[in-house]
């Protein structure tokens, strides 16, 4: 089974992908889509879909999981970061790859077995399933890569809202 990790953003888009057969890991990617501060907010959502349909054309997933948004103080930033994930999400659909969302409580529980580990405990633990040199950067990527291996270890047969939302 391939998949695609997606930690969603507006600036950076954290993108892990990982090969998960039997009990095993291999590691295929680890990569982020960045958009400019700058550029109007129609152009970002743009590379933001272009780049996920770069990466499901590149890798032809069987699932993509994503983590769900939570809300912080910052309204505007939420709202951006919910733009982004919506058009990740479109990309995802049109696709027809079935998309699974999970807590970064539920991350951290599949990556470490702690659901309260930190930032850290769970970069070294991505670096030994996956037998990595180094940890990846940047912290995005890893994300992403810890959204891959929490599908691969969870044993949730619904996605989004209780149903594949592939086509």
């Amino acid at each position: 089974m391939v998949i695609i990790g997606v930690d969603p953003g507006y600036a950076i888009v954290g993108i892990g992908v990982v090969e998960f057969i039997g009990n095993k890991f291999r590691m295929l990617e680890y990569n982020a889509i960045t958009t400019e501060a700058g550029e109007k907010t129609t152009d970002r959502l743009k590379a933001i879909y272009e780049g996920m349909n770069y990466f499901i054309s590149k890798y032809h997933p069987d699932a993509i999981s994503i983590e769900e948004l939570f809300f912080n103080s910052n309204q505007k930033t939420a709202i951006k970061v919910a733009q982004a994930r919506g058009v990740i999400l479109l990309s995802a659909v049109n696709a027809e790859i079935p998309v699974y969302e999970y807590t970064p409580l539920q991350v951290k529980q599949a990556v470490t077995g702690y659901g309260r580990a930190d930032k850290a405990q769970i970069q070294t633990m991505i670096k030994m399933l996956l037998h990595l040199d180094k940890i990846p950067k940047p912290d995005d990527a890893a994300d992403g890569l810890a959204l891959a291996i929490t599908h691969a270890h969870s044993n949730r047969v619904n996605s989004i809202g209780g149903q594949d939302l592939s086509i």
